[in-house]
């Protein structure tokens, strides 16, 4: 070891070594041998600290330099700008500001440069301006941080307002700005900015840039100009995997899913060294193209490659599960996040509460956010909109009560959850007392709050206070009010007010089908046969189709799906054996077919005929055909359930002695013993 007594110009050049190899260790053992170490010795020290990565030691070091009233130099600055830069330090990026300014260092362009630098890392656009303006002298860099401190701030515009005040003050733009401003063309998708961009660049010789072609990729790209994308990337001398990656999320995001695939493919094939961000991309646009299993599938091959998920891969495959409602593969997920400790990442475990809420497991999505040590908005959001979801509107109010004592902040969705929940419930005062505290947590109600309330009412029971709070309302009534309105009247039996509903839907959304089946039904239900047929007739003069009913249930990976009346399935022989044999079962357990749901003017026993070919019952039939010893059912219908389907599946599972959880588009029904957690009110 070095002793205390070796020279300075010899520790200097010791300190310089290790400083430059980066083991500062023994930098600083040889530092603490100088008895008085200069500037020279402390920019090196601070420097080394800073490169390496050791930034919060670096200006702690700084500290014990002023604490020993050693004034700095502008180099020392930098470094310890560089610094604060890094850890987006604001509050000593601003004392070290002051100090430039108090020893004479403000009119220093290099010093000038590097605090432009610091506060635009820190997100202070005011403070990097004001230094920016203050310059008496910019070069190229000056222009390039303060353009990069716009862009990186989320003021596209602005950045590209300094670039263009660049080039009018005589100041050369190189590839570094270039690369740095062309972002701001794709985010604001300024597709005529970034061709004026590109012009500059083959103009000054720039396409042979990694950095400048791969944003100018992403320009076009951006701007959905996909094949002026790939002819800039084609004309790129050399390319990294960045500019593969760029045109692959590309194809993606355009939609063009098969170019994107073969894409992938070419980069496996001519060797390119994926990384994660490759996997991502190809996984997340499997997904945004709907090819859920193909993403299930992609994610096998990264794990054999040799890559682990991290948490962009988890929060975009969970949503995947969901959709698939398989809850398998989203308990495989969530085992992945268990045993690579990515629990404590909110997004992760935030998913994860949304999937099993979305795939009926309520009791696991409660589980999950129990454990989770932090919980934004979002999770309590998603938590609130799960129990909402599932009909449990006084979980949802608690939660809410919870989340206000915990000290997080409530929002516009939070609202949303909640009154949907004291809808489905049938808390009425309730849900009025939240919407009316709303503006206490400086929440505006929107358009949406007001359907809520709406549908609260309605569903109560209480239609001509909904009619009328529809016509109060301080903005445009939305298809959402209207049709909560109308789906009551059906439920209530409301023939006039559902004319009036119905014709503002009319208006509102002419081509949606939903609308114009809910109020035939509603004339077909009162016997107004006349009516229903004008109304069906309406619907066919313009055009407007039926969507279906749809029912699904996912056994040992696959999906089956039904349609009413559907025999094409290859089990439907057994499956319509099995409904008769359990309609004769259920007949003795006291069941009475509900007519009333079959809407065609037909005899009685065509109508309880028609009943039992209702895709949900198909589904449910098929299902316990294949139990395989599990004692719970999940189907999913595309449209809200029958009443009489909603009934004959409590006896269903009564008889045979299983639980069924039915998602429809409206919430989840828990059927256990012969009864529905919804109390028969949804």
């Amino acid at each position: 070891m070095l002793t205390a007594n070796i020279p300075t110009h010899l520790s200097l050049r010791f300190l310089k070594i290790h400083c430059n190899s980066g083991d500062l260790q023994r930098a600083r053992h040889v530092f603490n041998q100088i008895p008085e170490p200069d500037l020279r010795a402390w920019t090196l020290l601070i420097s080394a600290h800073t490169r390496h990565g050791f930034v919060r030691e670096a200006i702690n070091l700084y500290a014990s330099l002023r604490a020993r009233n050693n004034a700095p130099d502008n180099l020392l600055l930098v470094s310890v700008a560089k610094a604060c830069a890094l850890l987006g330090d604001l509050r000593n990026a601003t004392e070290l500001h002051n100090e430039a300014i108090r020893f004479g260092f403000g009119l220093d362009v290099s010093l000038g440069n590097a605090m432009v630098d610091m506060f635009g890392k820190c997100k202070f656009v005011d403070g990097a301006r004001r230094v920016f303006d203050a310059m008496p002298v910019k070069d190229v860099i000056s222009w390039t941080s303060i353009c990069s401190c716009y862009v990186r701030c989320g003021l596209p515009r602005q950045g590209l307002v300094a670039f263009r005040e660049m080039g009018l003050s005589g100041v050369r733009p190189n590839a570094v700005t270039v690369s740095t401003v062309l972002p701001a063309c794709s985010e604001l998708r300024d597709l005529n900015s970034g061709r004026e961009i590109h012009g500059y660049v083959v103009k000054y010789g720039m396409e042979g840039n990694v950095f400048v072609s791969s944003a100018l990729v992403k320009v076009y790209a951006s701007c959905v100009s996909i094949k002026q994308a790939q002819k800039v990337f084609d004309q790129m001398s050399q390319r990294d995997v960045v500019s593969w990656n760029v045109l692959l999320t590309a194809y993606f995001d355009n939609r063009e899913g098969e170019k994107g695939m073969a894409l992938f493919c070419r980069m496996r094939r001519e060797g390119v060294r994926l990384d994660g961000a490759s996997w991502n991309a190809v996984i997340g646009g499997c997904l945004t193209n709907g090819e859920t299993e193909q993403a299930l599938k992609m994610l096998g091959m990264m794990q054999e490659s040799g890559f682990k998920p991290n948490q962009i891969t988890v929060t975009s495959l969970l949503p995947a599960c969901k959709d698939l409602e398989s809850l398998r593969a989203g308990k495989e997920v969530h085992s992945y996040i268990f045993r690579n400790c990515l629990m404590g990442d909110l997004a992760s475990t935030t998913a994860l509460v949304f999937m099993y809420a979305k795939c009926g497991e309520l009791e696991l999505s409660r589980r999950v956010f129990s454990l989770m040590l932090e919980k934004d908005t979002v999770a309590w959001n998603t938590m609130i909109i799960g129990n909402s979801m599932h009909g449990n509107g006084g979980e949802a109010l608690l939660l809410y009560r919870n989340m206000l004592e915990s000290g997080v902040k409530p929002n516009s969705v939070t609202y949303t959850g909640v009154l949907c929940g004291c809808s489905h419930s049938r808390l009425v005062d309730e849900g009025i007392k939240v919407f009316e505290s709303m503006r206490d947590h400086l929440v505006e109600p929107d358009a949406d709050h007001y359907s809520c309330l709406v549908d609260l009412l309605s569903r109560a029971g209480r239609l001509e206070e909904a009619y009328q709070f529809i016509q109060r309302m301080p903005m445009e009534p939305t298809a959402s009010a209207w049709g909560a309105l109308l789906g009551a009247c059906r439920v209530h039996k409301n023939v006039e007010l559902a004319k009036i509903a119905a014709n503002r839907l009319f208006e509102i959304e002419p081509d949606n089908p939903g609308n114009y089946v809910l109020l035939s039904n509603i004339f077909v239900t009162a016997q107004r046969w006349e009516e229903a047929s004008e109304t069906r007739k309406l619907m066919r003069d313009r055009g407007v189709t039926k969507t279906p009913g749809c029912s699904w249930v996912q056994l040992r990976n696959r999906v089956y799906t039904f349609v009413a009346g559907d025999r094409s399935n290859e089990h439907s022989e057994k499956i319509y054996k099995f409904l008769k044999e359990m309609g004769e079962k259920m007949r003795l357990a006291g069941f009475v077919p509900n007519t009333d749901f079959v809407l065609q003017d037909v005899d009685q026993e065509e109508k309880v005929g028609t009943l039992c070919n209702h895709s949900e019952k198909l589904a449910v039939a098929f299902a316990m055909l294949n139990l395989n010893g599990e004692s719970t059912i999940r189907v999913f219908k595309n449209l809200r359930i029958c009443g009489d389907c909603h009934n004959a599946i409590k006896y269903m599972g009564k008889i045979v002695g299983v639980r069924i959880i039915v998602r429809d588009s409206l919430r989840f029904h828990h059927f256990n013993d012969g009864d529905c957690s919804c109390g028969d009110f949804w």
